[in-house]
This record gives structure tokens, C-alpha cells and sequence, in this order.
């Protein structure tokens, strides 16, 4: 106990002390808030066609597996579903895939504030959660419509209306998931792999392989399957 030079006890030392701990406690506890939330993914998608874990959407059910990690900002992942796409729709329809597809949010500095990359990966979410049999041609759509890099991007009303061009069953509960960014936080604790350094990120069979923009060359002669 602290005493002061005539050996009485000193209660000042002792309560700014204790004061000092109290404050500390404080801050070590808002630290920990503050760094869950920033970390937090928020609500997830309900859907059997999304892992919760991994945030892949799933289309089809084929022995192969090809896994993409795509930004809606980014030219190189519009480029790679213009040379690649009907490809990868081919060899799902013949039951020789399954594709996952990662939206993944790293170019929002690229929409002047608007977040663009973070709020189309939650449309993306939310359409795959709604209508996972048009959720592929939604992706489809949002390249064809595909903004510029330092745009301000598509606003959530326009990607709505992506939506229904695309033949999406856009119900009133999908329309308020997209313009209310239902899944905007879940998109934005979206990573890319291990190993990948930026978008289009293309894995085949767990194997990250080079984007050629080759659709024979990057995914057909990696198949194990035919």
C-alpha cells in the first residue's frame, strides 16, 4: 500500500493509480471492439450454393474444380469472362466442372468513394442467395455493363435493373438485399488465395495457374477429367 514520507497511507497515489488501470482497461476493451468489427464478415448469405467459410458461389457439379477470384472494377476480370466465359459455361453444362466464384472487394479506391468493388460483390451475393439458377448471368451482365476505373461505378438502383435485363426473378426482398447492401460486409471479409496478387485470380484443382486469357490453355488442358 502506498504511503507517503510520514508513513500514512497515501489514497491519492492509490485511486490515480487505480484510475490509470481503469482507463487502460477501457481503451484495451474498445481496441478489442473496434478491431471485431473492422474484422466482423456481418450477415452471410443462406444459400446451399455459398460457402459461408470460403465465400465461393458454386455452379455446377462436375469432378474438376476451377475457382476464380474476380472484382466487378476490375478490366482484367471483364476481360478474362469475354475470352474465358463461354468456355467455363460449356464445360459446366456438360457436367465437366464445378465453378466457384469468389467476388472479392480490392479496387474500392478505384470508385471515388463509392465502394463500387464492396457493393456489387453484396449484389452478387444477394442475387446468388435469391436466384443462384440466373445468378451466372447476372456476373455475365455486370461485365457487359462493366464501369470504368476511377468512376463512380454502377449505383445499387442500376444494378438492379442489371438484374432483371439479365433475367433475374428480382422479388421485392432481393431488391431491398441490393439497394440496402445486405451483404456488404460479408464481401468485404472476402480475401484472395494464398499466393494470388490481384484479379482475375484462376485456381484449377486448387492450383493457382497463370491467366492467358486462353480458355484451352489455362483450364481445358489442366481438366484431370476430360
Amino acid at each position: 500500500m502506498a504511503q507517503s514520507a510520514s508513513g500514512k497511507t497515501n489514497w491519492f497515489a492509490i485511486w490515480t493509480s487505480v484510475a490509470v488501470v481503469a482507463v487502460v482497461a477501457v481503451v484495451v476493451v474498445l481496441v478489442m471492439i473496434m478491431n471485431n468489427k473492422a474484422t466482423d464478415p456481418g450477415v452471410a448469405p443462406d444459400s446451399s450454393g455459398i460457402n459461408q467459410e470460403t465465400g465461393a458461389i458454386t455452379f455446377g457439379d462436375g469432378p474438376d474444380t476451377v475457382s476464380t477470384w474476380v472484382d466487378f472494377m476490375c478490366p482484367y476480370c471483364g476481360q478474362f469472362e469475354k475470352t474465358e466465359g463461354k468456355t467455363i459455361t460449356q464445360l459446366i453444362d456438360e457436367g465437366k466442372i464445378t465453378l466457384e466464384v469468389h467476388p472479392v472487394a480490392i479496387l474500392d479506391r478505384l470508385s471515388q468513394g463509392t465502394e463500387f468493388s464492396s457493393r456489387s460483390a453484396a449484389a452478387m451475393y444477394a442475387v446468388a442467395e435469391a436466384d443462384p439458377a440466373n445468378a451466372y448471368a447476372f456476373l455475365v451482365a455486370m461485365y457487359d455493363n462493366q464501369p470504368a476505373e476511377q468512376s463512380a461505378g454502377l449505383t445499387d438502383e442500376q444494378m438492379v435493373s442489371i438484374a432483371k435485363d439479365a433475367g433475374v426473378n428480382v422479388t421485392p426482398e432481393l431488391e431491398k438485399a441490393i439497394l440496402d447492401q445486405k451483404f456488404l460486409d460479408f464481401a468485404k471479409a472476402q480475401k484472395l488465395p494464398d499466393g494470388a496478387t490481384g484479379t482475375p485470380t484462376l485456381a484449377v484443382n486448387g492450383t493457382i495457374v497463370p491467366v492467358t486469357f486462353d480458355a484451352e490453355t489455362d483450364i481445358v488442358a489442366r481438366l484431370t477429367n476430360g
